[in-house]
């Protein structure tokens, strides 16, 4: 399987499981078009074309000839300059390896990963947030991520795979778009009664199961074992943690619990101030569950047999 299909397949999937919806993203895809097809020629020549057609910023390929053949993979949750340096050690004591996959962005899949957190609003909008409200929290925060990118050296990683010849792509938002879809799914089905149940739930998967064992198990951050669910809200996509002024739009939306990654204190207390029970599953073995339904998805869908080296916090577990 050639890299930009590895590729493509990828952002075809996130698309498949956005929990916006096709209608919302064919919309933003669309405005995009609309302004892009306003731009001067000279504009039009810096202008990110991929964004056409790939709502992801945070999911692409950051270097390598994207017809190469992928047969090897170096997967890792964050791919940092010394795991392409292991990846390059590894390589020259005879390892084949073909590709390096970051769920975390890296390079430019991290320098404008703040366009991600847009979507953010329209699963506000699905939860019961009014639209025009959601936006107005939504706006503020994607700013606030904007500024803490802009004096950061976000080539590093790049330049060093790209000197050693090494191809590297990242797939984050396609990956946490499958963590809601699935988790949100079976939580449905279960539809549990207690806060207890949902934990219940997390631990019959490998990914949570493996973070036990080495002392990141899910727990209850807000309410206790047998604190009734209510709604439940699986929030885990749209890029990084969202703003804090949300927790009070939820409240009034009907929300009763919140599944989601991780939570900053400051969250966590607005969460309790609103009467919102939380259960944080944990990041990187939520990340690894996100990652792993996108490998099980390109090994069962297309002719690819992967081999995978793991590094940098990912676990490989087949379904």
């Amino acid at each position: 399987m050639k890299l930009k299909d590895v590729h493509g397949f990828f952002i075809k999937e996130g698309i498949e499981v956005d929990p916006r919806g096709l209608d919302v993203i064919k919309l933003d895809l669309l405005k995009r078009k609309e302004e892009y097809d306003a731009l001067s020629d000279m504009k039009k020549e810096n202008y990110d074309v991929e964004s056409l057609t790939n709502p992801y910023y945070d999911s692409r390929i950051l270097c390598g000839d994207e017809n190469i053949e992928i047969k090897t993979v170096m997967v890792g949750i964050d791919i940092e300059s010394q795991e392409v340096l292991l990846a390059k050690q590894l390589i020259d004591s005879g390892n084949e390896i073909d590709l390096i996959i970051a769920h975390h962005p890296e390079g430019y899949a991290y320098s404008t990963f703040y366009n991600i957190i847009g979507m953010q609003a329209d699963i506000l909008n699905k939860q019961g947030v009014p639209i025009n409200i959601a936006e107005k929290i939504v706006s503020d925060r994607i700013k606030e991520v904007q500024r803490s990118l802009l004096p950061q050296n976000n080539e590093r990683i790049y330049d060093m795979a790209k000197l050693l010849n090494i191809p590297v792509m990242t797939a984050h938002t396609v990956a946490d778009n499958h963590v809601v879809s699935f988790l949100q799914r079976e939580i449905k089905t279960l539809n549990p009664t207690y806060l207890k149940e949902i934990v219940e739930l997390l631990n019959k998967y490998p990914e949570y199961q493996h973070a036990s064992k080495i002392g990141h198990a899910p727990f209850i951050l807000n309410g206790n074992d047998y604190s009734r669910c209510g709604k439940v809200f699986v929030d885990m996509t749209g890029g990084t943690e969202g703003s804090v002024k949300s927790f009070e739009k939820l409240e009034i939306a009907g929300i009763g619990t919140i599944v989601s990654m991780h939570l900053s204190s400051k969250g966590a207390l607005e969460a309790k101030k609103h009467h919102i029970n939380v259960i944080l599953a944990g990041h990187i073995s939520s990340d690894n569950l996100g990652m792993n339904l996108l490998f099980d998805k390109l090994e069962n869908k297309t002719p690819a047999r992967l081999k995978f080296i793991e590094c940098s916090g990912f676990r490989r577990f087949k379904r």
